[in-house]
């Protein structure tokens, strides 16, 4: 029998929060963290309703894990976000020890992986999950901005 709750499940709820986000004028990033194939944060990038440069989606849902869990670390939980992580996430994520990183699209220039952030030791990191529909996304956002400017 097929596992319902997959990784690509619980991308596809990520990108249910970059859609909110795309809604309210913000770059559309959403994630998702798991922990026993149970969602207890999620999130999307909250910087211009914010008016704060470091409220993306990735530390949104940090925060609202460590929250849930009682506790900074965050062992045992797997991250779903839209695109790579940036050194600032990346940096975050380190110190909460998640166990697992998976992206939908890289993010060659600011990216953790082309910048060589370091992730915890223990950290696994995986990307191309719903990669089309992750950089779909972010690309249309981006035109219609251009196009508005």
């Amino acid at each position: 029998m097929m596992d319902p709750y997959d990784d690509t499940y619980f991308m596809s709820k990520a990108l249910e929060e970059a859609n909110l986000a795309y809604e309210k004028g913000e770059v559309p990033i959403g994630a998702v963290i798991v922990i026993d194939n149970r969602i207890i944060a999620r999130a999307h990038n909250l910087t211009e309703t914010l008016n704060d440069v470091t409220a993306h989606a990735e530390m949104q849902a940090i925060t609202a894990a460590a929250n849930y869990l009682g506790g900074k670390y965050l062992k045992g939980c797997t991250l779903y976000v839209t695109i790579e992580p940036c050194q600032m996430c990346a940096g975050a994520l380190y110190w909460s020890q998640i166990s697992k990183i998976i992206f939908g699209s890289r993010d060659e220039q600011r990216g953790c992986i082309n910048l060589n952030t370091k992730l915890h030791p223990k950290t696994k990191i995986m990307g191309g999950i719903l990669e089309e529909q992750s950089s779909e996304i972010l690309k249309r956002f981006f035109v219609e901005k251009r196009n508005l400017n």
